[in-house]
């Protein structure tokens, strides 16, 4: 079965082949446009998440399992209730790219159109609502002016505030086959020197929130330099007057240099590249995003494109790329409190334009909360009725903790979800099961405007259903019957279809024309395609007079270290992991390549705040705090620190980086700015160590300062640490036999539990002594037969010790890749992948491959 991929905004196409009730073969898809046959660890490992550990199976009202006829009904009469008596801004969705467009489209339908209000938002708000604001203040409607298709033609790659590498692996893989193929060049800008980094040509750490600058002084080079397109400009191109007054002093080289925080020679570098090369694609993610100053960013890198002309032909344009699956779709059905629908603002004629289309009743008329001001009204009382669908806000939110109150506070919330128990859903009071990946059919958009269809190659379990199933109902029992009368999802892609060329003479350029009319059976057998072709090839835009807008944007003033919160705190994803591991973290070998959340420091911010390597340090800020593993990194800037975004209550005692960044937002776009929060860090002591592993899928949670949970082959995996007595830790351990050995000396306690001559447990842990690999005690879980040996933590013999996974795929570990290419000599990557095969399936670990080699051939000399 042909479907695409269920993470990032790449939207590679899957074939999946079912081989069991719940198992599935997952292969790339040649004939798409996106990947090629290509997939990343994550989406190649995808047949590890399907089953059904975990899964919320039947609707349930508070801990009670309802009928489905009971629980859409008592939502359907909360939030009539809640409209009747206090309006209808008083209640609200939250939803997500994880829904697909026909889910997102019914979901926007019903609160925009019937329940009369646009408090409607959704995570993708978290990750690229700037780019998307950029997008209409430069061009009049949001518009992606770039496909993959420009990384091929194209001379010049800027990669900025994106670690593609390991955010969007085939995005990274096609930028390195131009790089081999035409010697293409690749800039990277990030505060952080990424694997991505590594790679590049020229690599600018820049002072974190410094971007206007670096792209203002650019655009002034390029001026100086005669690399601007006078004559595009003059025909496409809007410039507002006095636009160009601020490009004088303080734009110059050594002033940007200053005030970006990178050597003079590279800024100088990176000019003269960008003037001399026409073909320029500047891609942009999170690190640009996700600023309190993000649109103003987008901007200063759309100005570039505009005011040299690079856009609007191949090799040439600004590229944003998305990290959900289905973010674009959103933005395209007008998920966002801020749009209306297909590319449509809440302009009074488009208002009425879609109250006639929907024959809507109670049309919203202006934008709705953004949803960090979603949730602060939330916990103002303001919002009393809540619909969360896809999500985990009380992860993914800024100031997570107050997230928290807000829903416990709240008088009705329902949570739509695949899982049982999130962070989020322990609020709910009602929660209603819904479809996973392989489970759902409809479409996803993906960073490049491709339309592919997700397909289910597996059955509803239990009393699952759709999403669009779940809202319409709703809808019908809140007397829309006519209106949700939906019983496929093609029926709902042909009006989203008829919609965007609804009363749409070109102001648009979003229109999907020629599938309003598709039947069902064409619906099904939909292949990949990308809509709107390539935007502004004739030079016009969706503004009243067809030309594009210079913006203009200034660099703001940056804020000095606060006594208190000396450290500038960013936080981004992981390889191997995505979002808040509900997926991911079902699969063992996904969990390998990053097994606990780590705080990264530069050695000197280590030595002077006496943090060690390994050890445990508090990462607080004015929101929260909490607890990481202490990487000590000379990749990070001096002065800051990063952190993960994935950790929850369900899979640590720490971790927890939602709870540190500030509610604070991009005045235009409401975008949090997670990029850079003051912040500390201080040493936490422990007095001993430990890991506890157990058959199964054990719902145990030990009581501890530091535990992090990790999938492994037929159980789960905890690592431990802490202070007082860790003979508390048996309270978790399974009944069974138990064997055991203490030395009371070293600290060390080790106990294994059998049942029926199986391991099922084992907990070790010391306070001075070392701890064994764990690796050999995981394999024995799914031995039938326990080893004597398992209280010495190793098989009889020599053990080889692996290291730290480093290829995912198959399974290789650091130290068996260093000894290798030390006693074989290898030399290069394809010396590896054809020695150990490490780098040959996704190419994720490329990089660190790479990164490997260069460390040996500077320790050898």
């Amino acid at each position: 079965m042909k479907t695409t991929c269920a993470y990032c905004g790449v939207g590679c196409g899957i074939v999946a082949t079912p081989t069991g009730d719940r198992t599935a073969t997952i292969a790339g898809d040649p004939d798409h446009p996106a990947n090629h046959g290509k997939l990343c660890s994550k989406g190649t490992h995808l047949g590890e998440t399907i089953g059904l550990e975990g899964r919320l199976l039947r609707p349930m009202i508070g801990r009670r399992r309802a009928s489905w006829d009971k629980a859409l009904d008592l939502v359907a009469k909360r939030f009539r209730d809640t409209i009747a008596n206090h309006g209808p801004n008083s209640v609200a969705f939250y939803v997500s790219g994880q829904l697909l467009t026909e889910d997102y489209y019914v979901a926007n339908k019903l609160m925009k159109g019937f329940i009369g209000s646009a408090n409607i938002d959704t995570n993708s708000r978290l990750c690229m609502s700037s780019a998307v604001a950029g997008h209409m203040r430069a061009f009049g409607e949001d518009i992606v002016p770039a496909s993959y298709d420009d990384l091929d033609a194209t001379d010049l790659i800027v990669l900025v505030g994106s670690n593609t590498a390991w955010c969007h692996p085939i995005v990274y893989q096609r930028i390195q086959a131009a790089r081999a193929s035409r010697g293409t060049k690749l800039v990277v800008i990030d505060p952080r020197r990424t694997e991505t980094a590594d790679e590049a040509d020229l690599h600018l750490a820049i002072r974190p929130g410094t971007d206007v600058a670096l792209m203002h002084g650019l655009l002034a080079w390029c001026r100086a330099n005669g690399a601007v397109d006078p004559a595009y400009m003059s025909a496409h191109v809007a410039v507002p007057d006095g636009f160009w007054e601020p490009f004088g002093e303080g734009s110059d080289l050594w002033s940007t240099a200053r005030i970006c925080d990178v050597a003079p020679d590279d800024l100088r570098r990176f000019y003269d590249l960008f003037a001399a090369t026409p073909r320029t694609v500047t891609m942009f993610s999170q690190g640009v995003n996700q600023s309190l100053s993000g649109t103003d960013q987008v901007n200063a890198i759309i100005n570039l494109h505009l005011a040299t002309g690079r856009i609007g032909k191949p090799g040439g344009a600004p590229f944003s790329i998305t990290g959900q699956p289905n973010a674009m779709g959103g933005r395209e059905v007008g998920g966002l409190a801020s749009t209306l629908a297909a590319h449509m603002d809440f302009a009074p004629d488009n208002v009425a334009r879609v109250a006639r289309f929907w024959a809507a009743p109670n049309m919203a008329t202006k934008p709705g909360l953004k949803a960090v001001d979603l949730f602060r009204e939330l916990g103002h009382g303001r919002i009393k009725a809540l619909w969360v669908m896809a999500t985990n806000p009380a992860v993914s939110m800024p100031d997570a903790g107050r997230v928290r109150e807000a829903l416990a506070g709240c008088p009705f919330v329902v949570v739509s979800d695949v899982i049982e128990k999130t962070d989020t859903s322990v609020h709910a009071h009602v929660r209603l099961p819904a479809a996973a990946w392989g489970e759902k059919d409809g479409t996803v958009t993906n960073s490049d405007r491709t339309i592919s269809r997700q397909r289910a190659f597996l059955p509803l379990p239990g009393e699952v259903r759709p999403d669009w199933w779940i809202v319409k109902e709703v809808g019908r029992r809140m007397g829309w019957k006519t209106a949700f009368a939906y019983d496929r999802p093609a029926e709902i892609w042909r009006e989203h279809c008829r919609l965007s060329t609804y009363e749409n003479r070109g102001e648009r350029l979003f229109a999907l024309p020629g599938q309003a009319s598709a039947g069902n059976a064409a619906y099904g057998d939909m292949a990949p395609f990308r809509w709107g072709g390539t935007p502004f090839a004739d030079g016009r835009y969706s503004t009243a007079d067809g030309r594009a807008r210079l913006v203009p944007v200034a660099q703001k003033r940056l804020a000095k270290p606060l006594a208190d919160w000396p450290m500038t705190l960013n936080t981004g994803r992981y390889r191997d992991h995505w979002h808040s591991m509900t997926r991911t973290g079902l699969s063992p070998k996904l969990a390998r390549h990053r097994e606990e959340p780590l705080v990264e420091v530069h050695p000197d911010d280590a030595a002077a705040l006496r943090l060690t390597d390994g050890g445990l340090a508090r990462v607080a800020t004015p929101q929260g705090e909490s607890l990481f593993r202490v990487r000590i990194a000379d990749t990070q800037r001096r002065g800051e620190l990063f952190t993960p975004i994935h950790w929850t209550d369900r899979t640590a005692t720490g971790g927890r980086t939602g709870l540190l960044p500030r509610p604070l937002a991009d005045p235009i776009s409401g975008q949090p700015g997670f990029k850079a929060t003051p912040a500390s860090i201080v040493p936490v002591a422990t007095a001993w160590r430990g890991f506890l592993i157990v058959a199964g899928d054990a719902d145990i949670r030990p009581e501890c300062l530091w535990a992090t949970r990790i999938a492994v082959p037929c159980g789960v995996a905890w690592d431990l640490a802490g202070n007082g007595d860790a003979a508390r830790l048996d309270a978790v351990l399974p009944a069974g036999q138990r064997l055991e050995a203490i030395d009371a000396a070293r600290g060390m306690r080790r106990i294994a539990i059998l049942r029926d001559d199986r391991l099922v447990a084992a907990l070790f842990v010391t306070r001075d002594g070392s701890l064994p690999p764990r690796d050999w005690l995981v394999s024995q879980l799914a031995e039938p037969h326990a080893a004597p040996t398992l209280l010495a933590g190793r098989a009889p013999g020599v053990q080889v010790d692996r290291g730290p996974i480093v290829c995912a795929c198959f399974d290789v570990g650091l130290i068996t890749i260093v000894s290798a290419i030390a006693a074989q000599k290898l030399t290069d990557v394809a010396a590896i992948g054809g020695a150990l095969k490490a780098g040959t399936n996704c190419g994720s670990c490329r990089p660190a491959l790479a990164k490997l080699l260069t460390e040996g051939a500077i320790h050898a000399a």
